[in-house]
């Protein structure tokens, strides 16, 4: 399963725009963890090699998930009447919260181009990198300091 290169830089983007939309009519909780895991996101923007900054935004991504659930269900608006805002509020926090996985999804993805190296199993879902033609070079074979004695002929006896 190949999975498309997506910019991180529009992955932050639309989270960014959903959150701040998202947090009108949210708690702090919600507007600080969120945001909190977007600067760690701009940290992976900046440093593109970085693997900790990657693997932390990935981390945030999948706690602010729970966190999200969390929030949209104990201080999402109740009543028959809601208003606009109150409407548009918690439905750019729950799109938010339905994009994460796919974001997370193809964060991991740069994580792996970075050079990461854990390996998501599920049984019946397996992400793992072929490694069968993989040729270590901390360990060079040492040229034998004595020539080879089978292969010469031996010496003719006079």
């Amino acid at each position: 399963m190949e999975v498309p290169a997506v910019n991180l830089k529009a992955i932050v983007l639309v989270h960014w725009l959903l959150t701040t939309w998202g947090c009108l009519g949210l708690p702090s909780s919600y507007t600080w963890g969120n945001f909190t895991v977007l600067a760690v996101g701009v940290w992976a923007i900046a440093q593109r090699d970085s693997i900790d900054a990657i693997i932390m935004f990935l981390i945030g991504l999948l706690i602010t998930i729970l966190m999200d659930i969390i929030n949209i269900s104990i201080f999402y608006p109740r009543g028959s009447s809601l208003t606009d805002l109150q409407r548009f509020d918690a439905g750019m926090a729950i799109f938010s919260l339905l994009l994460k996985p796919v974001s997370c999804l193809f964060v991991y993805q740069m994580y792996r181009e970075r050079g990461g190296e854990y390996v998501v199993n599920l049984g019946f879902f397996s992400v793992a990198r072929d490694r069968s033609s993989y040729q270590s070079i901390d360990q060079q074979d040492a040229p034998c300091p004595y020539p080879d004695l089978d292969s010469k002929p031996a010496p003719h006896p006079f």
